[in-house]
């Protein structure tokens, strides 16, 4: 393997935009601290697992003030052109994002007004049963009925389908029934490490012979070496799944979920976050190399030094991510006009000041 130049290597992650399709960390400023010194351009961050409608608003009404308050650092991703613009300003493109439909009860029109509030990516299911369909944690009843119009109206209103934590049957009739692009924001290949939230071959290439996309997560208890993984190991896992999906497929989900102590793993653990136990994650440490966000640039460092492509690099840390989201959300013209992004904005920012008022 040839020795690479890390000071080229610092400006291709420099330049390059660089996409995180899911983080649940904590929210903070101190998290958009470390965004920037990762350089990251933009993530998909969780606002919803386990909460219903009332709840999910209540967490975007908390991330907007923060998102206000740390405007030097981020600003919020409505459109493909928001990344792109967050990218020219140094600051990180902030994408709502669900881990779980609950918040859409039984509902069909909060599919569009959280769309409108900056919900981009949303996951059909989180790890059980819900009115959609079923989690990956137990019998895979398939897509509902009103599944399918939840899909139908996700697609027209540009809602990217998230499948990581869903049943492989749900899975299987969402990749079908979606008539744009799903994902797999974060997964690992079933290949290298055999457990429940990891994607079997033929998953795997089911979901990109149909257009659909492979966000790869470093998540240790689902690595092959869980938590004495390195971020070669990790490495190892994009070029599995890479050799399967091909180089325009794939991305980086990293499931990064640094600030939270126990007792946010507990909730997360148990279905609906305080029923029956679901899993045991054990002792939570991310691989070594990049161990926190704003390690990211070790990430680029180590795809080059593992036999990547300058090409395939940039492709894999983000510049999939930007036109599958373009391929969902639409093209900048039709994302503006369906979402009124700047009205909207200031529409949420209006409520949430309300809100807070309010509370006082």
């Amino acid at each position: 393997m040839s020795p690479i130049n890390l000071h080229s290597t610092a400006d291709l992650h420099s330049n390059a935009i660089i996409i995180d399709g899911l983080i649940i960390a904590k929210w903070s400023r101190a998290l958009f601290e470390d965004m920037r010194k990762g350089g990251l351009t933009a993530a998909n961050c969780t606002v919803s697992v386990w909460e219903d409608f009332q709840g999910t608003i209540d967490n975007i009404v908390m991330v907007n003030q923060l998102m206000r308050d740390s405007a030097d650092l981020v600003r919020q991703v409505h459109t493909t052109e928001d990344i792109r613009q967050a990218k020219r300003e140094g600051r990180t493109g902030i994408i709502l994002g669900f881990q779980n439909a609950h918040a859409f009860e039984d509902q069909l029109g909060y599919v569009e007004i959280f769309k409108r509030l900056g919900v981009g990516i949303v996951q059909m299911c989180y790890n059980t049963q819900n009115l959609i369909g079923t989690g990956c944690y137990e019998r895979d009843g398939g897509l509902s009925g009103f599944g399918r119009e939840v899909i139908a109206e996700m697609n027209r209103v540009g809602i990217m389908c998230d499948l990581s934590h869903v049943g492989a049957v749900t899975s299987e009739e969402v990749i079908l029934e979606s008539k744009k692009p799903v994902c797999y924001s974060h997964c690992l290949p079933a290949g290298l490490k055999q457990h429940p939230r990891n994607k079997t071959d033929e998953q795997l290439k089911f979901i990109a012979d149909r257009g659909g996309f492979v966000g790869v997560t470093m998540f240790a208890p689902f690595l092959k070496k869980g938590i004495d993984s390195t971020v070669d190991d990790y490495c190892e896992a994009i070029g599995y799944i890479m050799n399967i999906v091909g180089e325009d497929a794939i991305g980086i989900g990293t499931d990064f979920t640094q600030g939270h102590g126990p007792e946010f793993f507990d909730m997360l653990t148990h279905d609906k976050g305080y029923a029956r136990s679901l899993t045991e994650f054990g002792k939570i440490v991310n691989p070594l190399g990049i161990r926190t966000v704003g390690e990211f640039p070790n990430l680029t460092e180590a795809l080059l030094k593992n036999g990547f492509s300058e090409p395939q690099v940039r492709k894999i840390m983000g510049e999939n991510w930007l036109r599958v989201l373009g391929d969902v959300w639409g093209t900048e013209h039709s994302q503006t006009q369906e979402s009124g992004s700047g009205l909207v904005s200031e529409q949420v920012v209006a409520a949430s000041d309300a809100e807070l008022a309010f509370q006082g």
